[in-house]
């Protein structure tokens, strides 16, 4: 888990694939976090990523940085405990100007289950990595 934290900090941003009925979905993503032995990301619960994870909860991250990518794909799973989507917010601040009690928006946080992790060079070859 901390090699996949690691290299998606050092990429800054990543990218996050979904499935909307047949067809795939990808959108930027910057907020993760390592807390409780998880790799916690973050989504608007007003957003189609949101409808689209709990639809068809498969889905896949992919991050560059300097010469390696990195293809993390798993099992979306939302946590319960409204703790992670407070800490989120404490490490993102921006962030609390859409997600609050007047906008009514809820940042939604979940981790990847029966995940892996590949970390590849240019040519595309790539190493299991935890």
């Amino acid at each position: 888990m901390s090699q996949v934290h690691e290299f998606l900090s050092k990429a800054g941003v990543f990218y996050l694939a979904t499935v909307d009925g047949d067809r795939p979905r990808l959108r930027p993503l910057g907020l993760q976090m390592e807390v409780d032995g998880k790799l916690l990301f973050g989504v608007g619960s007003f957003k189609a990523v949101y409808r689209q994870l709990l639809a068809n909860p498969h889905a896949e991250i992919v991050a560059c940085a300097e010469n390696e990518w990195l293809r993390y794909s798993g099992r979306a799973v939302f946590e319960t405990d409204p703790k992670y989507e407070a800490m989120a917010l404490e490490g993102m601040t921006a962030l609390k100007a859409v997600y609050n009690e007047t906008t009514g928006n809820h940042l939604m946080m979940f981790h990847l289950e029966d995940a892996t992790a590949l970390l590849c060079d240019l040519m595309g070859n790539g190493k299991p990595i935890d």
